[in-house]
C-alpha cells in the first residue's frame, strides 16, 4: 500500500467544556499541521478525510483564539477508505490535558446489565467529571437470562471493583499513577475462613453448582441464584477497610446470616458469598458471628487502579502490529490504545456496503499505523458504538446503536471537583 499524506484535512477540535451559555463548544479546525503531528499522517492506507460536523442542538464554533486553547486537546475525524470500502471513526486525546481521564459505566447505570453507550453516559454521576467521548467496551454474558450484561472480563468503575478477570484475556487498565497498560490479568481473588480453608471465588456473575461467587450490589438488590446452594451474607468485621469493593484488597467480613434459599438481598453494606450445591458443603461448619477473609488480590498487582475494562485480543505491543493466524474475517471493530503523547478511541463501520469492516489483522496494523504503542481489541459487531459529545458518529450495522454491557468513557475532570 501506498503512504498516503493528508494536507488539507479538515478535523473537528473538541474544547472539553462549555460555553457561557452552556451549550457544548466545537470548533471545525481547518489546520492539519500540529493537530495530527506524530500519528494519522503516517497511517500506511490509501484514503482521504473528510469533514464531518457535528450537528447536536446548541453546537457553536470557537474564535480563532478559542481554537489556539484546545487545540491538541481532544480531536473527532472520519477516515474513508473507498476501496475496501472502510468507515473508521477516530478520537484522539492529549495525553499532555491534566483534567481528562478515563471512566468506566455499568450498562444499567450503578448496576450490571444492558444498555446504549448513550444512556450509560448519561447515567454517569457528576462528580465522575463532564464525558465528552465514549466507545463501548468489553464482551458480555449473552448465555445466561438472570445476568444479563455481566462482562466477560474485569472492570473497575471509579475505583469499585465490580467483575473479575478472565484469565486468558488481557484487559486495559489505568494504574493509580494514571499510566496505561494492556495485558491479561490473573484473578487470585480468595476467601479464607477462620479454620485456614481457602476458597477461590468469582464475582457478579452466574453462579454454576461448582462455583463459588461473590456478589456485591453492583449485582442489582439480590445474587439472583436459585437451585439450592448455600449463601453466607457478610457484612463489615471491625474497624477494617469496608465497601465499595475495590481491587487488591482484603477485608474482614462478619457472618450476619447463612442462607439455603438462594436469591439473598444485597445493600450498600452487605456482601454476599454463595456456594452452589457441589461445593456448599465447604462453608457448611460457618456459623453467624463468625469472620473470614476477602482477599481481591491479581497478578500483576492492581491496587490502586481507579479504572479498568475487559477486551481482547491485544492489538499492537511495543508499537508493532500482533501477527494473527487463521482465516481472517471482518466484522464491525472497537479498541482504545495509546502513545506517549496521545490516547485513540477508535470504532470502524462493518457488515454494511459503505464500510466493510477489519480482521483482527487489519486493525492491529490501522491502530500501529496510527501511532499506537499499545492497543486493545474491545467487543465490536452490532456494539460497536463511538459517541461523541451527545451524539452518537458511527452507522451502527443494525441500523441503530444496540445495547452494551459497559463503556469506556473520556471525562473532563475539573481540578476544583
Amino acid at each position: 500500500m501506498e503512504v498516503f499524506r493528508p494536507r488539507n484535512a479538515r478535523i473537528a477540535s473538541i474544547d472539553p467544556g462549555r460555553n457561557s451559555k452552556g451549550n457544548v463548544d466545537l470548533n471545525l479546525n481547518k489546520q492539519w499541521n500540529g493537530l495530527w503531528r506524530g500519528g494519522v499522517a503516517s497511517i500506511c492506507v490509501r484514503s482521504f478525510l473528510i469533514v464531518l460536523i457535528v450537528a447536536a442542538a446548541g453546537l457553536q464554533t470557537h474564535s480563532t483564539e478559542a481554537t489556539n486553547r484546545v487545540r491538541g486537546s481532544i480531536t473527532y475525524m472520519r477516515d474513508e477508505v473507498p476501496d475496501v470500502p472502510w468507515a473508521i471513526h477516530i478520537v484522539k486525546v492529549s495525553r499532555a490535558q491534566g483534567d481528562l481521564r478515563f471512566e468506566t459505566t455499568l450498562g444499567l447505570g450503578k448496576q450490571i446489565g444492558m444498555g446504549l453507550v448513550s444512556d450509560q453516559v448519561k447515567a454517569l454521576p457528576v462528580e465522575a467529571g463532564r464525558p465528552l467521548a465514549a466507545i463501548n467496551g468489553d464482551f458480555y454474558n449473552t448465555h445466561h437470562p438472570r445476568y444479563p450484561g455481566d462482562p466477560d472480563g474485569l472492570q473497575i468503575a471509579r475505583g469499585e471493583l465490580v467483575s473479575a478477570p478472565t484469565n486468558t484475556r488481557s484487559c486495559f487498565w489505568i494504574d493509580g499513577a494514571g499510566n496505561p497498560h494492556v495485558e491479561a490479568v490473573q484473578s487470585l481473588f480468595a476467601a479464607t475462613l477462620s479454620d485456614g480453608t481457602i476458597l477461590p471465588f468469582g464475582l457478579n456473575e452466574a453462579r454454576r453448582n461448582g462455583d463459588i461467587v461473590l456478589y456485591t450490589r453492583a449485582n442489582g438488590s439480590s445474587t439472583r441464584t436459585s437451585g439450592g446452594g448455600l449463601e453466607l451474607v457478610l457484612t463489615r468485621g471491625g474497624e477494617t477497610n469496608w465497601l465499595p469493593l475495590r481491587i487488591g484488597q482484603t477485608y474482614t467480613a462478619r457472618v450476619r446470616k447463612v442462607r439455603t434459599d438462594g436469591n439473598a438481598p444485597l445493600d450498600d453494606e452487605t456482601i454476599v458469598l454463595s456456594a452452589g450445591t457441589q461445593v456448599s458443603p465447604r462453608l457448611a461448619g460457618v456459623k453467624v458471628g463468625d469472620t473470614l477473609k476477602i482477599a481481591t488480590t491479581t497478578k500483576p498487582n492492581l491496587a490502586g487502579s481507579p479504572t479498568a475494562i475487559g477486551g481482547g485480543p491485544a492489538l499492537v505491543h511495543e508499537a508493532k502490529a500482533r501477527k494473527f493466524d487463521g482465516i481472517p474475517t471482518r466484522h464491525p471493530r472497537t479498541a482504545v490504545g495509546w502513545s506517549k503523547q496521545f490516547f485513540f478511541l477508535v470504532e470502524v463501520d462493518g457488515r454494511q456496503k459503505t464500510s466493510a469492516g477489519m480482521s483482527y489483522q487489519e486493525l492491529a496494523t490501522y491502530m500501529a499505523n496510527l501511532g499506537c504503542d499499545e492497543a486493545i481489541n474491545l467487543d465490536g459487531g452490532g456494539s460497536a458504538t463511538i459517541w461523541v459529545y451527545g451524539q452518537v458518529m458511527n452507522n451502527p450495522s443494525e441500523g441503530q446503536p444496540r445495547p452494551a454491557a459497559n463503556a469506556l468513557v473520556i471525562v473532563r475532570k475539573d481540578q476544583a471537583d
